[in-house]
């Protein structure tokens, strides 16, 4: 009998791990944004990466931000959630919304993330 793996799992299934990647301005207060996130069990857990530049087409112009970039680690089936919950708190007018699938990983890390966004 094989160990599951997200290997195994169809991408649309609500139990799948996924990664989501979004950006905030430096300035914002990611925290809270992780903590919402979080406290909401819309995901196990939201990595704040550093200060980063990030270089843009808006609206016709190249543009220049700094930026963080928070990795949200969640379920599948909390995607639609996280996303209505961020497009009411996120202050850009397009947010970076990205979702990835975690195709592979430590199962005991899957376990925790699924239990950790359940409910």
């Amino acid at each position: 009998m094989s160990a599951h793996t997200d290997l195994d799992a169809d991408a649309s299934e609500p139990s799948a791990v996924v990664l989501v990647l979004t950006t905030l301005p430096v300035d914002a207060d990611a925290e809270a944004f992780a903590e919402t996130f979080v406290g909401e069990r819309l995901a196990a857990c939201v990595s704040i990466g550093g200060p980063v530049t990030s270089v843009y087409r808006w609206r016709g112009a190249i543009e220049r931000a700094g930026e963080r970039q928070l990795l949200v680690k969640t379920v599948r089936g909390k995607v639609p959630l996280l996303k209505a919950r961020l497009a009411a708190l996120h202050p850009y007018d397009v947010p970076e919304l990205i979702v990835l699938q975690a195709v592979d990983g430590g199962e005991a890390y899957f376990a925790w993330v699924r239990e950790s966004a359940a409910g």
